[in-house]
């Protein structure tokens, strides 16, 4: 047992960006200021939603939590992979590489499903405006949060412990930049159908249950809007689920191209390039496109941006 246990892997290398040695400080001299940018928008969004009360809606409190989300979420594995384009040995032990994987899939998975309460919320405001405050009040919110914090920490905890209880014998070399599944199942050492189909399953069920959610809202939404008499109300009703509609189709495109295909035969390299548009270009995206762009929230912004500045002087 002793020789067998001597034998164990215990940390991994990371080859993601292996096949680009002499671009690696640039590709850091680019990423670095993208996830500058990243936590920035993300904390002005929070700070905003939270300083200013014409914000505290249902929508704009899943808009803090979906950023609160995002900011987590980049954190787990941005910061490793910058200091990893530095550094000359690109390693993570085998408990920090756990620990990554069932974070990483944490928060992913709880992001799905708060993309699928947003969308509810959005067919509540669309289908039911005058039943809205009562339907969505703040306890229902917080339910669904918590709801989808605790789909995602089941399936993150599963899957974790299906792939990190498999024997890793052979290679510690894990072709990606960070813990991602599909990576850390190819070195093990031996499979078992049940596990790899369990895995499957589960990331299915985390792509589709919350797609199909959103797609009956939408189905009702869009059947709702289209029976308007203004056409001045159909562009605006339009226009609160268009930021939605387009973080959606970027989110599931990228997690179904890449869950939905553990065992096809594509090259590593295809997958970490795909890996870096959902961990770095989707967080920069979104706080984009959902808030930045939105007249109620610049609005929002310049009054807590009022309030900082008249303060000293006063």
């Amino acid at each position: 047992m002793e020789r067998s246990n001597e034998t164990l892997v215990r940390e991994f290398t990371f080859l993601g960006f292996s096949s680009l040695a002499g671009l690696q400080r640039l590709l850091f001299i680019a990423f670095l200021p993208l996830y500058l940018f990243t936590l920035g928008t993300n904390a002005i969004i929070i700070s905003t939603i939270v300083l200013d009360r014409a914000l505290h809606t249902p929508m704009y409190f899943f808009l803090a939590v979906l950023s609160c989300s995002e900011t987590c979420y980049t954190f787990v594995i941005v910061p490793k992979m910058l200091v990893d384009l530095l550094a000359q040995k690109k390693t993570i032990s085998f408990l920090g590489c756990a620990i990554q994987m069932f974070t990483f899939l944490f928060l992913g998975c709880s992001h799905s499903f708060l993309l699928a309460a947003m969308g509810y919320d959005r067919y509540v405001a669309i289908c039911n405006p005058l039943r809205y405050t009562e339907l969505m009040g703040h306890r229902v919110c917080v339910g669904l949060v918590a709801a989808a914090c605790a789909c995602g920490f089941t399936i993150a905890q599963i899957i974790t412990s299906l792939v990190f209880h498999l024997p890793f014998r052979s290679s510690n070399q894990l072709h990606h930049f960070f813990c991602d599944i599909s990576p850390v199942l190819k070195v093990a050492s031996l499979h078992t159908h049940l596990s790899q189909i369990v895995i499957i399953v589960l990331c299915a069920l985390v792509l589709v249950t919350p797609l199909l959610l959103i797609l009956v809202s939408y189905i009702h939404i869009i059947s709702a809007i289209v029976q308007f008499p203004s056409t001045l109300g159909r562009y605006k009703a339009f226009s609160t689920c268009a930021s939605h509609l387009i973080v959606v189709t970027i989110h599931y495109g990228c997690a179904s191209f890449v869950y939905l295909r553990l065992r096809s035969p594509s090259s590593s390299s295809q997958d970490a390039l795909i890996s870096v548009s959902y961990t770095v270009l989707t967080p920069l995206f979104n706080p984009l496109i959902y808030s930045l762009r939105n007249k109620e929230f610049r609005s929002a912004l310049r009054r807590a941006v009022g309030r900082t500045i008249s303060l000293p002087q006063r």
